[in-house]
């Protein structure tokens, strides 16, 4: 079992200059929705590392931990009329 990082606030930021003011990791161009993307695409975060070379493990390891404390929210879904 991977260690969740206590610091992801620290890693993911949201700037409404950059990407849209979708969540970036450290300030940088690259979204966390990208790097969960390569992962659920079945790419290891090996590979992440290899195409995003100024990326860290532990950005890899935030933006999962972010994606899941998004997950502990209660949602309503809401289908149209």
């Amino acid at each position: 079992m991977v260690a969740v990082p206590d610091s992801w606030p620290n890693r993911i930021v949201i700037d409404p200059e950059i990407c849209n003011g979708r969540p970036t990791i450290r300030g940088k161009r690259i979204a966390v929705q990208t790097v969960l993307e390569f992962l659920s695409a079945g790419d290891s975060p090996d590979d992440v590392l290899r195409e995003y070379p100024s990326l860290e493990m532990e950005d890899i390891r935030a933006c999962l931990a972010a994606a899941a404390e998004l997950m502990k929210r209660h949602y309503v879904v809401r289908y149209p009329a």
